[in-house]
């Protein structure tokens, strides 16, 4: 009896073994899953993988990181809206918030380790399965760490859809978008356009609704002599007509962009005559 007394107390003075909880045993706890990302320009892209993320367990705390402008202009590139705003676009996003079970974390870490997810009580880490670039230049994927430790879920991505698509789309019809903030309003110099590119972008507006107009008048002349039966010559003097009232406009807008360009090169002359001395005022407009 004696040796058990001894192998008892042995056990009680030794320190009790490392226990590492699983969220799935506790079903009054819930799973606290976290999905990083930038999240610029918010789209249902963003949002379904929320909501995979939030859907992974039937109880399900939600943790969102957003990184920060300075993290993501270092490691990704500028970003179209400020962190400040990609954060608020998080908190009004339903996938994240219904009732109080998920929280958003600002200044977001580029690579998760396991300070981390100690510091949240994170269980999960939930993203897609491709590979991203961590912060070492190597090539390692930024979830590798929660891969090895078992703590990743996976999620889909959503095909079709990505802040990069949106932005090529903008590229794309650079021109169209310039015109229309233009029309809204905004300034030259707040579009970053300069004095000529204004110009040729309002002539050609101009121009493409008076080819829209042709269009348009013609195809009223077209269904007007077919309906009254009228005399085709008589058709094509009132189209011509419209023929030539394009082409005046084409030749005025030529003009305009004739004498726009003019303009900005006599205006750069005379700075470099007023900033050089020795050139006289006869050399400056030669």
């Amino acid at each position: 009896m004696k040796p058990l007394k001894d192998a008892d107390a042995q056990e009680k003075a030794a320190p009790p073994p490392t226990e590492w909880y699983d969220p799935l045993s506790s079903p009054g706890r819930p799973v606290r899953v976290y999905a990083d990302g930038i999240y610029d320009l918010f789209h249902f892209g963003h949002a379904r993988a929320l909501e995979q993320a939030k859907k992974s367990f039937p109880n399900t705390y939600l943790l969102v990181g957003c990184c920060s402008d300075e993290i993501t202009n270092l490691y990704k590139g500028k970003t179209v809206m400020t962190e400040d705003e990609r954060y608020e676009s998080l908190r009004h996003c339903k996938q994240v918030f219904t009732s109080s079970i998920a929280l958003v974390i600002p200044d977001a870490p580029w690579v998760i380790n396991q300070e981390f997810l100690d510091k949240h009580r994170i269980d999960y880490v939930a993203h897609d399965a491709l590979p991203y670039a961590d912060t070492s230049g190597a090539a390692n994927d930024v979830y590798e760490f929660v891969k090895a430790v078992g703590k990743f879920k996976e999620t889909k991505r959503t095909e079709g859809v990505s802040t990069s698509d949106i932005i090529m789309r903008i590229l794309k019809d650079y021109n169209q978008y310039i015109m229309r903030n233009l029309t809204r309003g905004y300034s030259r110099k707040d579009l970053g356009v300069s004095y000529v590119k204004e110009k040729q972008l309002r002539v050609n507006m101009g121009i493409s609704k008076l080819r829209e107009k042709v269009k348009e008048h013609q195809e009223k002349f077209h269904s007007a002599a077919k309906i009254a039966g009228s005399n085709p010559v008589e058709w094509m003097e009132n189209a011509d007509r419209w023929i030539v009232g394009f082409l005046e406009k084409f030749e005025e807008g030529c003009h305009m962009m004739e004498t726009a360009i003019k303009d900005r090169i006599q205006e750069g002359l005379k700075r470099q005559s007023r900033s050089d001395p020795n050139l006289s005022g006869e050399d400056s407009y030669s």
